[in-house]
């Protein structure tokens, strides 16, 4: 009878907190919305039919790369000129899942896999805020802030594409900045929850100096990495001289 109980708080509190995972993603819910929908109007304006929006929501999830490739669509550009943008565009989630692999180290490789896949700039951004609270990253609670996330794009993304037969100039909307929009309300939601506001400046100045020198040289995706990586590095410098 003693057992039985105990498996059934264990049962309980792993819900609990992949339904607080779940409540911990509807912040960004409303962001996902407005820019899946507005990935899925871009989509469907660049000659994509509604099955191939979800198809594409699907296996790539990844925002700006879908932005990429239907702006790349619409310009008639080579698949291998599309494949190798998105690549390189995504190389991003290669430092994101560096980062947050430390909290993850004691599961197998197949969950982190799957965590790992689901893992976006939003995602990521929740999960490091859990992280400075709590100090770790619970599994369930990760899994329910991803899979959350994972429906609501290919939710809003199909919506978009839908609608998106009757909206012939979706700039009109300003839809082509709504991803942007949302890394800008991320980044200062980031910095208010750390309370170092003179150090975060610091390397988001370090950053826009890093990717506006880089940008001479490399191309667009190329320098963003590059400023990621400087910037971050700057980061854990002062954080270590202090």
């Amino acid at each position: 009878m003693l057992r039985v109980n105990t498996s059934g708080v264990e049962v309980e509190e792993r819900q609990d907190r992949f339904l607080q995972g779940v409540k911990d993603c509807v912040p960004t819910l409303l962001g996902y919305l407005s820019i899946g929908f507005a990935a899925g109007v871009i989509g469907h304006t660049s000659g994509l039919s509604i099955a191939e929006v979800l198809l594409m929501s699907l296996l790539i999830y990844a925002g700006s790369a879908q932005f990429i490739v239907s702006g790349m669509i619409a310009a008639q550009g080579p698949a291998a000129a599309i494949i190798v943008t998105v690549f390189v565009v995504n190389l991003r989630h290669l430092l994101l899942s560096a980062a947050i692999s430390p909290y993850f180290r004691h599961l197998a490789p197949i969950k982190t896999l799957f965590i790992g896949s689901l893992l976006t700039d939003e995602t990521f951004g929740v999960a490091m805020g859990e992280a400075m609270n709590q100090k770790k990253i619970n599994e369930k609670w990760m899994y329910g802030l991803n899979i959350t996330a994972y429906l609501n794009w290919i939710l809003a993304t199909v919506a978009g594409a839908y609608f998106g037969q009757w909206m012939t100039s979706p700039e009109k909307f300003g839809l082509d900045f709504a991803l942007s929009a949302m890394f800008i309300g991320l980044l200062v939601i980031q910095i208010r929850s750390r309370g170092n506001i003179s150090k975060d400046l610091v390397v988001a100045v370090s950053a826009v100096v890093v990717v506006t020198a880089f940008s001479l040289v490399l191309s667009g995706s190329m320098a963003v990495i590059a400023a990621t990586v400087i910037a971050a590095t700057i980061g854990v410098v002062i954080d270590r001289w202090k």
